[in-house]
């Protein structure tokens, strides 16, 4: 029997896996925007908000598509979305990069936990306006800055996740790995990170959101760049209208993100469920 058809089978098969998940992110988006869409217009009419302060989706889209200088506004606003969007890649990296490390220690030794989760907590709890002056004056105005801010948003939610996922090993799958001569890094690394998966893939959707609004912030409290700085000059000189539109695409972005990294997941732990079965 020719392996030619099980080949061709097995990527029909995956496939048509891959387009049935696309499918349902792109559901899920339209779905969210629906609702968000909803939300925006039934909020404004609730509070009664002025039509000077209070911008709905028409108004948005006349702004970025219609009014004359609509192209411009939509370079600009794509050129800010696009350093807002790199700030927050890096603040992302920098804060899962953190977590992963400090997840390791704490689970390895009990003391590393005890010294780590209060300092974590403690700085987690405190406003990030409140901290910033002295984190401007540590590293600077630069990426670093961008980095720190970013990862302290990132950092506390993915790592209590991350620290689960890797705990999720159980006492019978440590002992089959010890008896057959493995020590602590063989079970870490053969075992809690591969089961530890599906934590971490959380924490990657948790902290997408986050790193947007660690760039937010260091772009309005530090860097003066992108989607934050531009808020805030918007809202100083009364430019609404660009305010909302402002607003309306850096929130398309990152949810467009955030459903990317949700297909992301969905793929790789089909995968390694596929890889399991097998």
């Amino acid at each position: 029997m020719s392996a030619a058809p099980v080949v061709e089978t097995s990527r029909a098969g995956q496939a048509g896996t891959l387009g049935l998940l696309l499918a349902k992110t792109l559901g899920s988006w339209a779905m969210i925007l629906g609702i968000i869409t909803v939300l925006w217009i039934g909020l404004l009419w609730a509070f009664d908000v002025s039509d000077f302060v209070g911008k709905g989706p028409v108004d948005v889209f006349e702004y970025l598509f219609r009014e004359e200088g609509s192209a411009e506004a939509r370079a600009e606003i794509w050129s800010l979305s696009m350093v807002t969007v790199r700030d927050a890649a890096v603040g992302f990296v920098a804060g899962m990069a953190a977590a992963v490390a400090l997840a390791v220690f704490i689970v390895l030794s009990r003391v590393m936990e005890a010294a780590i989760m209060p300092l974590a907590m403690i700085v987690r709890s405190v406003p990030l306006v409140a901290l910033a002056p002295i984190i401007i004056l540590a590293v600077g105005r630069g990426t670093a800055v961008v980095a720190v801010m970013g990862g302290i948003v990132v950092l506390f939610p993915a790592l209590v996740t991350i620290v689960f996922g890797l705990r999720s090993v159980t006492p019978q799958i440590r002992d089959v790995v010890t008896v057959y001569g493995g020590g602590t890094w063989d079970v870490l690394l053969k075992v809690a990170f591969p089961s530890a998966l599906p934590a971490f893939f959380s924490a990657v959707r948790i902290s997408v959101p986050g790193a947007f609004t660690g760039a937010l912030l260091a772009q309005w409290l530090a860097t003066g760049e992108g989607i934050g700085s531009a808020v805030v000059s918007a809202v100083s000189r009364s430019q609404n209208t660009r305010v909302w539109a402002l607003v309306v695409v850096i929130t398309l972005v990152s949810l467009l993100i955030y459903m990317v990294a949700q297909l992301v997941e969905n793929l790789v732990l089909r995968h390694y469920d596929m890889a399991q079965k097998a």
